[in-house]
């Protein structure tokens, strides 16, 4: 039998970070890996869009000055970062009862980054932490 073998190559960066990995905690805190931001072109801060009739909350990269920017802030020790997003619970009553990780987040054509929570589950780690209250 003849095989047709594919090389594979490896490229440079580590499969776990290769992919993007969005997540939203309970207090509005939305957090991103540093394969999702530098997607998003690496912004200092990002306006944060909602559409209620698609259950999809949008992050679109501006300056730090500009209206209504939340500010982008470092988040652990591989180049994640989070956002203060707590007026999405509050004003778009948005319920998020425990960290929620968006498990298909894309950016489209205009450079939006689409967070669509009908999609999104309760994130593994949320589940598998050890401060969890246990039933």
């Amino acid at each position: 039998m003849k095989r047709e073998w594919k090389e594979l190559s490896r490229g440079d960066t580590r499969a776990q970070w290769a992919g993007m990995y969005v997540t939203m905690n309970k207090l509005g805190t939305i957090v991103m890996n540093k394969a999702a931001y530098e997607r998003l072109d690496e912004p200092q801060a990002v306006n944060i869009l909602y559409d209620a009739a698609n259950c999809t909350i949008g992050l679109r990269a501006t300056g730090r000055n500009m209206r209504n920017a939340y500010p982008v802030g470092r988040s652990g020790r591989h180049g994640g970062r989070r956002i203060p997003a707590y007026r999405v619970i509050t004003e778009c009553g948005v319920v998020v009862k425990d960290t929620i990780e968006f498990t298909d987040p894309e950016i489209d054509t205009d450079g939006v980054l689409i967070l669509n929570l009908r999609t999104a589950k309760v994130s593994n780690r949320a589940l598998n932490h050890p401060k969890r209250k246990r039933n």
